[in-house]
């Protein structure tokens, strides 16, 4: 678990039942707000759907609300906690962009400039979002789009399919309703992929092909690779925090290219 000088604003963002709800961890921003509201990011934890916690992005989210943006890790269902499916955890993640961009006043956020955002699993949430039409919760208000307006991808599970990455929770024949590389179109958003090259739990080649499927697409794609990274690569407490400060830098200048 990150450590972070900051303690978020949790706000409930929706309710699975009288006792228990998902919160969105927000973290305050700095600076002047813009005309038309501040950019957000929305980061999704990893943990293959089993477990995890928000404040692994935590350090991550500080730094980017001070830059200026309404960072917010989320809580989203997982199977130790709430006995959940997959489909469940995407769903969630569909409501917390969802929700963010329906507050989008309270919250001071621009509701055209939202990422979704995280890593492995979490990635995985993130990525369904802004490429899978299936899943949205039912009851929400659908006028209101769950889909981001750019994504930011760290290790993700980006294929479902039998040639991407099944794990536990995943069907072992594969599931391509489930699988974002399957499922991007000319709407899928612009997008940021961090990956390692040594990754032996998600293959490197799963980033390859969703550039493939959106270069073929005409959209925005930036692949930033390292070579000797493994799994959770981009944790500020991994390999003695070798890649971190790397790819916040990244993230930043994909930010800055999105003209935010």
């Amino acid at each position: 678990m990150a450590d972070s000088d900051v303690e978020p604003t949790k706000i409930p963002y929706k309710f699975l039942s009288e006792k228990d709800e998902l919160k969105l961890h927000i973290f305050p921003a700095s600076g002047e707000a813009p005309e038309g509201g501040r950019p957000a990011i929305v980061f999704f934890f990893g943990g293959g759907w089993v477990g995890g916690e928000p404040n692994q992005f935590y350090p991550q989210c500080e730094h980017l609300a001070k830059r200026g943006m309404v960072a917010i890790a989320a809580e989203y269902r997982v199977k130790s906690r709430n006995d959940s499916t997959v489909t469940q955890s995407v769903a969630d993640g569909k409501s917390a962009i969802r929700y963010v961009r329906a507050h989008a006043a309270e919250l001071g956020v621009n509701p055209d400039k939202i990422i979704s955002a995280g890593g492995s699993a979490g990635g995985h949430v993130a990525a369904c979002t802004g490429t899978l039409a299936a899943y949205d919760e039912p009851g929400e208000d659908m006028t209101v789009s769950s889909r981001p307006n750019a994504m930011i991808l760290l290790n993700p599970v980006i294929d479902t399919t039998l040639g991407g990455y099944t794990g536990r929770m995943l069907p072992k024949e594969g599931d391509k309703s489930l699988s974002p590389v399957h499922h991007v179109t000319k709407e899928t958003p612009p997008t940021l992929i961090c990956h390692g090259k040594a990754d032996k739990t998600v293959p490197f080649a799963n980033a390859i092909a969703f550039q493939k499927a959106m270069v073929a697409a005409g959209n925005h794609y930036v692949l930033d690779a390292y070579d000797d990274a493994g799994h959770g690569f981009f944790n500020p407490g991994r390999d003695g925090g070798k890649y971190y400060e790397a790819i916040v830098a990244t993230i930043d200048a994909f930010i800055d290219s999105l003209g935010w």
